[in-house]
């Protein structure tokens, strides 16, 4: 398929598309689209032609496109006060973390700004925890993860990685991980030693391809875990706040983690905000010094923040992508088209894996795209549709008439 039907390019934004190819590191291979501005589920590109977002920026943007209240937070916010750092309390701080570990059932949080940092000052802290409470010798510190996983791209991120591409180049890697098996809780088991002091872990793999565990897996793995005095800890970063249709991907099993790690829609689809949430036993182990961000936890990003929240409770998003999301998946299996292998997800994180005589996943990405509709490959052979959250039905609709077009 690729190559049968080649992207034709507007004008501007093949200048732009030119631009960017002379001026900047080639780290990213976009779709030939310049996007323009945006609202709501709609973009526009610089030529003038709307697009349905089914991507939400990997999930960062749940909320949509330019949210009124939140983009009213944001100027507001910004004209008073946007940064100090942590040198300073702000008047914001306080209560982004009452209404953050309410929200969580957590005891403490320590904000952030990116995912991967969130993710780093996870993996930061279990070691700690693991040496100053468990008592594991200085330095023997493991953590599990799993096959598949991503968790961002930082060099001690990509050391636990099993994607030689993240890897490749940019070694020597940090030690102290065991890889297993995504969803085997006998590999897990089999995994922990006395020096083991967390499992990290994605309650739906998104860019190893929308991959669901098996059912039990998280509450049988949360319990393996307190039998053997290990960190439970969520990286419920694309999956968080209303994504698979629960507040948290892990409430699908009732699982409450001894970590848990936020960012993407947290900052409303306008700033970076992360944020790693634990008890005080687990968070109680920094000292002043010991950790911290210029930008973690700055007034803007705590006040959008505060905003993003109340919007997802309010409106009832987890519900409606709950709702929406299983209603869209039960047409997408009804599709009659030769390409289809399996449709998977929760919620609003779905993936339509293809059969591998299909060809790669981002030839229908292009395909789609002429179509008026965004969204992206990942691992080749599945096509990530992850609307904002705020999506309705008629749009839905809108949706699938051209997404069934292009699989027929």
């Amino acid at each position: 398929m690729e190559g049968t039907d080649p992207v034709s390019v507007a004008p501007e934004s093949a200048r732009n598309i030119a631009q960017v190819e002379a001026h900047s590191a080639r780290n990213y291979a976009p779709l030939p689209v310049v996007i323009a501005r945006g609202s709501g589920v709609w973009v526009e590109d610089v030529d003038g032609k709307r697009y349905l977002d089914l991507l939400s920026a990997y999930s960062a943007l749940n909320f949509g496109h330019g949210h009124p209240e939140i983009v009213s937070t944001f100027v507001d916010q910004a004209r008073r006060l946007a940064l100090t750092s942590r040198a300073f309390h702000h008047d914001q701080f306080g209560p982004f973390c009452e209404e953050i570990t309410r929200l969580t059932g957590q005891d403490l949080v320590l904000p952030m700004n990116t995912g991967a940092e969130g993710v780093e000052t996870a993996l930061k802290t279990a070691r700690k925890w693991g040496y100053q409470v468990k008592g594991v010798p200085d330095g023997q510190a493991e953590i599990i993860v799993c096959a598949g996983n991503f968790h961002g791209r930082t060099i001690t991120i990509v050391s636990f990685s099993d994607d030689a591409q993240y890897r490749d180049g940019f070694g020597p890697f940090t030690p102290g991980f065991r890889l297993v098996p995504y969803g085997d809780l006998a590999a897990l088991e089999q995994a922990i030693t006395p020096n083991t002091v967390g499992f990290l872990v994605e309650p739906i793999q998104g860019e190893g391809g929308i991959v669901v565990p098996p059912a039990g897996f998280l509450a049988k793995a949360r319990e393996l875990c307190r039998q053997h005095r290990v960190l439970f800890i969520a990286d419920e970063i694309q999956t968080g706040l209303g994504r698979t249709g629960k507040l948290f991907a892990c409430d699908h099993e009732g699982v409450k983690p001894d970590m848990l790690i936020l960012g993407k829609a947290l900052g409303g689809g306008l700033m970076p905000v992360s944020a790693v949430l634990a008890s005080r036993e687990v968070l109680g182990v920094f000292e002043p010094g010991d950790h911290g961000s210029t930008f973690g936890g700055n007034p803007l990003a705590c006040a959008v923040a505060r905003t993003a929240m109340r919007v997802l409770t309010r409106d009832g998003l987890a519900d409606r992508a709950h709702e929406l999301g299983a209603q869209f998946m039960d047409r997408l299996r009804q599709l009659d088209s030769p390409h289809v292998q399996e449709i998977r997800g929760r919620g609003l994180l779905i993936g339509i894996a293809l059969k591998p005589a299909a060809g790669p996943a981002k030839a229908f990405a292009k395909q789609l795209m002429h179509e008026g509709v965004l969204c992206k490959d990942t691992v080749e052979s599945v096509l990530r549709i992850a609307p904002p959250l705020v999506i309705d039905q008629t749009e839905l609709d809108w949706a699938y008439e051209r997404i069934a077009r292009v699989l027929h």
